[in-house]
C-alpha cells in the first residue's frame, strides 16, 4: 500500500546501554498522585481512584534539547514525574503481576500550559489542551528495570536556574506503580511502547524563556531542557 505522503517519523526514547531505541506508542498520564501536590493545587488529597490522561507520542522531546515556549498560554509549569517504560502487554494484570511487564524507567517532565488547564476545569470542559501540545513530554533515556531492579523508594526532584523547585520521593505516591499499572491495564491494554508519567510531586510552578530545567530520579539518567 501507499500512502498520500510519507509517513511521520516514529517517536523513540533511547535505551541506556543499547544501540536500539524505545518506539513509543502512547503516553499516558496520572493525575494527583502525590498529595502534598494535590494540596497545593486546592483539592483533596484522599485516596481516590486514580484518573488518567493522555499525550500526543509526538510530544517527546529528548533532553538537552531546546523548546520553545508553548502558545496561547502565559502560565506554563513544570511537573517531573518518574516515567515507567512498557514492555509486554497488560490486560487486567493483578498488582502482584504488573512489575513483570515493565521495560525500565526514566526522568520525564510533563509540561502545562496551566491557564488554559484551570479555564476548561472551572468550564466543566476538558482540559486536554492544558496538556496534550507539542513538545509537552521530555522524557530522557530509559534505564532497563533488568538494571535497577524494581523502583519504591527513590528521591525525585528538579530545579530550575540551579535552584530546587521540586523534591520529593516515589515512595510517596497515593497509587503505586504496580497499582496504577494494574488499574490502567483494567481500562486499556497497555502495549509495548507505551509510556507511563506516574505524577508530580509538590513544588510545581512557571517557567519563562531561557529558564533551564534539570531534574532527576535517584539512579536514573536525568533530564535538562531549556526553554527558549
Amino acid at each position: 500500500m501507499e500512502y498520500v505522503f510519507e509517513p511521520h517519523v516514529r517517536p523513540q526514547v533511547s535505551v541506556v546501554g543499547s544501540a536500539s531505541a524505545f518506539p513509543v506508542r502512547r503516553i499516558f498520564c496520572v493525575g494527583r498522585n502525590y498529595a502534598d501536590h494535590v494540596k497545593e493545587m486546592g483539592q483533596d488529597p484522599e485516596r481516590h481512584p486514580p484518573f488518567f490522561f493522555s499525550k500526543p507520542a509526538d510530544a517527546i522531546v529528548a533532553t538537552g534539547s531546546s523548546i520553545a515556549y508553548p502558545t496561547l498560554t502565559e502560565e506554563c509549569h513544570h511537573e517531573i514525574e518518574l516515567v515507567v517504560a512498557i514492555g509486554k502487554t497488560a490486560n487486567a494484570v493483578s498488582v502482584e503481576r504488573a512489575n513483570d511487564h515493565i521495560f525500565g524507567y526514566a526522568v520525564g517532565i510533563d509540561l502545562t500550559r496551566r491557564d488554559l488547564q484551570i479555564n476548561a476545569m472551572r468550564a466543566g470542559m476538558p482540559w486536554d489542551f492544558g496538556k496534550s501540545f507539542d513538545n509537552s513530554a521530555p522524557c530522557a533515556p530509559i534505564h532497563l528495570i533488568s538494571d535497577t531492579g524494581v523502583l519504591e523508594d527513590a528521591r525525585i526532584w528538579l530545579e530550575v536556574n540551579g535552584q530546587i523547585r521540586q523534591d520529593g520521593n516515589i515512595r510517596d505516591l497515593i497509587w503505586n506503580i504496580p497499582e496504577l499499572l494494574s488499574i490502567l491495564s483494567h481500562g486499556i491494554v497497555l502495549q509495548p511502547g507505551d509510556l507511563v508519567y506516574t505524577g508530580t510531586p509538590a513544588g510545581v510552578g512557571s517557567v519563562v524563556r531561557s529558564d533551564v530545567l534539570k531534574g532527576g530520579v535517584a539512579n536514573l539518567t536525568p533530564i535538562e531542557i531549556t526553554i527558549i
